[in-house]
């Protein structure tokens, strides 16, 4: 293996993170694990509703679990994940904007929120352009 580039551990401390959220949620639910914060924040109504949406919840920590997974997966084999660490970059950023979609800006710009955005709407499209510009130097 070759020489340990920066963009390699930032790419594969990216994933690691992402990881770390995606298990979070894919196995502790709405609820969560409480990783990040309790698990005393939300009380539940409705049983059945609840569970079904929990599941919804759980399969999407799933899904930024893999995503997570790709990202570590691409740190080491840069050449041949590029495309798809850029891809999923952009989708990252783009998801990002749906946040603002709850127009509630005490929320967005909180401290619980706002840091998660910076990364989603800077730092992936940040990510994104570093991969490109790294890679036309092997071209």
């Amino acid at each position: 293996m070759g020489k340990v580039s920066p963009l390699n551990t930032v790419v594969v401390i990216v994933g690691a993170g992402i990881v770390f959220l995606g298990l979070n949620i894919g196995l502790g639910g709405i609820k969560t694990l409480g990783w990040q914060s309790t698990r005393d924040f939300i009380s539940i109504t409705d049983t059945a509703t609840f569970n079904s949406q929990d599941s919804h919840i759980r399969f999407i920590g799933g899904v930024w679990f893999g995503v997570g997974a790709l990202f570590i997966i691409g740190g080491f084999a840069m050449n041949s994940f590029r495309s798809i660490l850029i891809a999923l970059s952009a989708i990252i950023a783009f998801a990002g904007l749906f946040r603002l979609n709850g127009m509630n800006a005490e929320v967005i710009f909180s401290s619980a929120i706002l840091p998660s955005l910076v990364f989603e709407l800077v730092g992936f499209p940040l990510l994104a352009c570093w991969l490109i510009v790294s890679g036309k130097r092997f071209e």
